[in-house]
């Protein structure tokens, strides 16, 4: 059980990574104006959902207590991420307000997971 939660964890921040390395790769074309929400960003925003509700369900499996609110948070902030992601994806650029809000939520979300114990 403990190589299968690894395995999910690691997908999991692989599901960060396409979604924060969305975002910084259109960081300087946010300074002029015409970043827009890349595939990526979406595709890495569904895996952390998928792979987060999975990591739940195996820890509780295994017994192991789960900080409700903790998830509950993160959970929260992910769906905003998701349906700003998922509503803008086809839009030939995002307002710099929104997408500096999901970049911020991004990185807020990967604090809550490193900091909050």
């Amino acid at each position: 059980m403990h190589i299968l939660i690894h395995l999910f964890v690691g997908l999991h921040i692989i599901g960060i990574a396409a979604l924060l390395g969305g975002f910084l790769t259109q960081m300087k074309a946010m300074g002029k104006g015409t970043a827009r929400f890349v595939p990526a960003m979406l595709h890495g925003a569904l895996t952390m959902l998928a792979t987060g509700v999975i990591l739940v369900g195996l820890h509780q499996a295994e017994g192991h207590d789960i900080n409700v609110v903790k998830i509950g948070a993160k959970l929260a902030l992910l769906i905003v991420i998701l349906g700003l992601v998922y509503v803008k994806r086809d839009e030939e650029t995002a307002d710099k307000r929104l997408f500096g809000l999901v970049g911020l939520l991004t990185m807020t979300n990967i604090f809550i997971a490193v900091l909050w114990t």
